[in-house]
């Protein structure tokens, strides 16, 4: 037998199942985990050798909602999600693709949604689109020096654009014709057929496109009608593919018609159904209590397959002067992120008539929210006048005698972007974070890796879920085990979407993270900001915490150790694209070989 190439030795191994960890050393070769033993293990003279003793050895974190679309095709080694032990992400979420749009249509589609400069978007996809349809895409992906591994949904705005045309696919009174209905019918097929995961949507129509032509009008999908949605749900329920989508936030909420799709009363089987957000809101905090019922109720008792993904951290934001998507929800907001031009957008800011509207939307009690607009929990970061920073936008107006939002205003229209502040909307009481992060109707996602770059770093997400866990433990108030921690960030949410990830067993592909448990501290919420070459050189937040996890291995290659990247990473593959539901030949052939 040859020698190993990795050797992980005396670590507390976990297999992403849910068990208690052991004590193991583990040999990877071939980019498969081949041995688990109490004895040594032989080391050659080019084995890497990780020492693991006192630390935490478990599959890579697998992180199922990110916006990596575009910076993928650039910097494929995202080694924002690599140096956190992420080895698995997936693209395409929020109706957003760039399979069959052009990429005018793709920049439009994403910049201002998610945050992104549209130039950059658009530049990238110009000069690396070379596909026109799914398989080529898989293609496109698998041909690229991937860090981690990749895996994707088919974007409903993206077949809708590609379709009708993003003209008539925002327009209230088109209609798709049945043609036209079978065109995207056959276009979710194709995308299945290439190993997609399934279709992701957008029901709510804060989601805004960017660039000059329809700027400002709500996403393609939320201008589908149900005939459309149930027309494409029924490919994904026969073909047992996953629904990704987010209801309505407004007066007339459709979240009842997700349940409905998801059940299998009068059909077969159930709609996989995954929908933001299950979060402790503050501007609902009372709707905690819905999200911890809804889904197991439904589960067990109405034959749906239902989940909401969740952030399993307090979802704090950032923002430079007024740029933050949820004055997306709000008429006010919504008219100011509209103007491009900074003159323009200040000549609107200091209007009364337009304060007088903004007053009225912030007082408005009633209006459905994400943001729970009080101008008294939100501190400035960073200001010109130093004096400011440390204060919220009340205590400014209490001072100078005026509203808060004039407070506010009159900050921005001063000092534009280099007024920063921050705010925290939702998962901001540990009581019910815990009890979400422990909740069966909960996956553990949308940490939104790739996207918002100014407003918010969560990155690590599945390291701060740990340190909590880890916390608990020690405080003797445990809220969930680590092993079962653990399978929540790796082996569940693989099974459930279908994907050869997030186990570590032998015969499986070697995706691994190496958790110090000494390094769960509070450097693991810190926020940095680092330079982004392919996006224009934007400074975007993102998180160091070097000492929690302190080795990643992808494929069977050791690519990040002790806060440095290995030579060659993100030049040199390492990640592959993943079908849904399928294994690697290679891997199989391994399996296969080591099979008790």
């Amino acid at each position: 037998m040859s020698v190993f190439d990795i050797v992980v030795n005396d670590g507390l191994w976990f297999d992403g199942t849910g068990v208690p960890g052991l004590r193991r050393n583990l040999g990877i070769r071939d980019g498969v985990l081949v041995e688990v033993s109490i004895d040594p293990l032989p080391v050659g003279p080019d084995t890497e050798v990780i020492d693991a003793a006192g630390k935490w050895v478990l599959p890579g974190f697998v992180d199922v909602h990110t916006h990596y679309d575009a910076e993928a095709l650039v910097s494929p080694g995202l080694p924002e999600s690599v140096r956190h032990g992420v080895t698995t992400v997936v693209l395409g979420n929020c109706s957003l693709s760039t399979v069959y749009s052009t990429p005018q249509e793709c920049a439009d589609l994403f910049s201002r949604v998610e945050a992104v400069p549209h130039d950059a978007v658009l530049r990238i996809l110009q000069e690396k689109k070379t596909w026109t349809g799914p398989a080529a895409y898989a293609a496109a992906l698998e041909e690229l020096p991937l860090g981690p591994n990749v895996a994707a949904f088919i974007g409903h705005s993206d077949i809708r654009t590609h379709v009708l045309g993003l003209g008539r696919g925002t327009d209230k009174a088109v209609k798709p014709t049945r043609s036209e209905l079978a065109r995207m019918g056959t276009m979710l097929g194709d995308a299945i057929d290439a190993g997609m995961l399934g279709l992701s949507s957008m029901t709510n129509a804060l989601d805004k496109i960017d660039g000059d032509e329809y700027r400002s009008r709500s996403l393609p999908s939320t201008y589908a009608r149900w005939r459309e949605f149930r027309f494409l749900n029924r490919i994904l329920r026969d073909r047992g593919k996953i629904l990704q989508s987010a209801p309505t936030i407004n007066l007339h909420p459709n979240v009842a018609a997700f349940f409905a799709e998801s059940s299998s009363f009068g059909r077969k089987k159930p709609l996989k159904t995954s929908l933001l957000s299950g979060a402790d809101s503050k501007a609902y905090p009372v709707i905690v209590y819905f999200m911890l019922a809804a889904a197991p109720l439904l589960n067990r008792f109405a034959g749906t397959d239902f989940r909401w993904q969740h952030l399993p951290v307090p979802f704090t934001v950032y923002a430079d002067g007024i740029d933050l998507v949820v004055f997306e929800e709000f008429g006010a907001g919504a008219a100011a992120l509209h103007l491009q031009d900074q003159v323009r957008r200040n000549e609107l800011l200091r209007g009364e008539s337009y304060r007088r509207a903004f007053r009225k939307d912030y007082d408005n009690k009633f209006s459905p929210r994400i943001w729970h607009r009080n101008f008294y929990d939100a501190v400035i970061v960073g200001c010109p006048d130093e004096s400011l920073i440390g204060k919220n936008f009340g205590e400014v107006g209490d001072i100078r005698g005026v509203h808060p939002v004039d407070a506010y205003l009159d900050l921005v229209v001063k000092y534009g972007k280099k007024l920063r502040w921050r705010t925290t909307i939702a998962n901001h009481r540990p009581k019910y974070a815990k009890k979400l992060a422990a909740s069966s109707g909960v996956q553990m996602g949308f940490g939104d890796a790739g996207a918002h770059l100014r407003n918010m770093a969560f990155y690590n997400y599945p390291v701060r879920l740990l340190k909590r866990v880890n916390d608990a433990q020690r405080d003797r108030k445990p809220f969930l085990t680590v092993e079962r921690a653990i399978h929540r960030l790796t082996g569940e949410l693989a099974e459930w979407y279908g994907l050869d990830a997030g186990h570590l067993r032998p015969g499986d592909r070697a995706d691994l993270v190496v958790i110090d448990p000494a390094g769960l501290d509070e450097s693991v919420d810190g926020l940095f900001e680092a330079s982004v070459p392919e996006y224009n050189g934007i400074t975007r937040m993102v998180n160091r915490s070097d000492g929690a996890a302190v080795a990643t291995v992808i494929n069977g290659r050791l690519v990040y150790r002790d806060g440095e990247f290995a030579a060659g990473f993100g030049i040199e593959k390492t990640g592959r694209f993943l079908r849904a539901g399928e294994n690697s030949p290679a891997i199989e052939s391994v399996r296969a070989s080591v099979a008790p």
